[in-house]
């Protein structure tokens, strides 16, 4: 069993910008007289913000554990995905500059009952996608050229195509 959680380093820069966000319009909204256009507008991108610090929050309080059965996810919003029932894994790249040199990835697993999506801050997130990977593969699932892409850069490979050469052709 491995153990993940999103560390405090990770999330911090997330907290002050909902806080750079968040404490200014509300001063805003509490200290000068606004329209109502205005007013609609500030307490809209107040609410956008509080969104965004709730999100890092709940993230931040979320826990992790793979094990050889699946991924648990424990916290505000739990949710179990079993490798058996694994049923589709899919592995995004957001870049923030045009020339794709920065960025994070998402793993987003699904089991029919359930969805998780973890992103790269996430201590272990390696581990975490060579595991889910596997697991694909021993279900025979088809994975997008993107998600086998996203593999193959962060030296994973793609699983399926490695299992499908270990059980004789078959994917």
């Amino acid at each position: 069993m491995t153990s993940h959680v999103y560390p405090a380093s990770a999330m911090i820069g997330d907290y002050a910008r909902a806080a750079a966000g968040l404490v200014p319009t509300l001063a805003i909204l509490a200290i000068a007289p606004v329209g109502p256009v205005a007013g609609a507008l500030l307490a809209g991108l107040a609410a956008l913000f509080g969104w965004f610090g709730l999100r890092t929050a709940l993230r931040h309080a979320t826990h992790i554990e793979a094990t050889e059965a699946g991924l648990t996810v424990s916290g505000p919003l739990g949710a179990t995905i079993r490798w058996a029932d694994l049923d589709a894994l899919k592995l995004a790249y957001y870049s923030t500059r045009r020339d794709r040199r920065d960025g994070w990835m998402q793993l987003e697993l699904r089991d029919g009952h359930s969805t998780v999506r973890l992103d790269s801050r996430i201590e272990g997130f390696n581990e975490l996608v060579e595991r889910s990977a596997r697991a694909a593969a021993l279900r025979g699932l088809q994975l997008g050229p993107a998600t086998a892409a996203n593999l193959e850069a962060l030296g994973i490979g793609n699983p399926v195509s490695s299992f499908a050469r270990m059980a004789g052709g078959r994917a």
